[in-house]
């Protein structure tokens, strides 16, 4: 459903543990920059979202490891939606390291329409209709978004 966005970032020392491999909580950060970067590239910044006074908490999540990450490996964040209700957004993930195309993990988040309050909204006007309408029309496409985390080496 929709455009597939892909988004490039690299493995800071930082988000490794003390065996090398990524620490599990930072693929959850990753969903998110996926996601941020999934609603830039449909010309519609998440803050423009909640400027709106439409937010999406996250109401669900899911991750499944299949291959470790190490500092410095090339990272894709491949991020697509998979299904909007009245209520509900999910966004899919799949991490791909990019030296050897190894799927690192997978998983979902599944977030609800809600007022700044908290209250959940169905079909948020104007975000909902336009939110479908891009959905459809760009359905084949895929994005590439360069996320920039590693300016020695440009």
């Amino acid at each position: 459903m929709g455009p597939v966005v892909l988004t490039y970032i690299r493995v800071r020392y930082g988000e490794t543990d003390q065996m090398g491999f990524v620490f599990n909580s930072h693929y959850l950060s990753w969903f998110e920059i996926g996601r941020t970067e999934y609603c830039r590239a449909l010309s519609r910044p998440y803050r423009l979202w909640e400027k709106g006074g439409v937010f999406l908490p996250v109401v669900e999540a899911s991750l499944r490891f299949k291959n470790p990450l190490r500092y410095d490996d090339m990272v894709c964040i491949k991020t697509s939606i998979r299904e909007v209700t009245p209520y509900t957004i999910t966004f899919t993930y799949k991490v791909i390291r990019e030296e050897d195309g190894r799927l690192a993990a997978e998983g979902s988040t599944k977030h609800a329409f809600c007022d700044r309050s908290g209250k959940l909204v169905r079909e948020p006007e104007p975000f909902y209709r336009w939110l479908l309408e891009q959905l459809e029309q760009r359905k084949e496409e895929v994005v590439l978004r360069e996320r920039k985390t590693d300016f020695a080496r440009e």
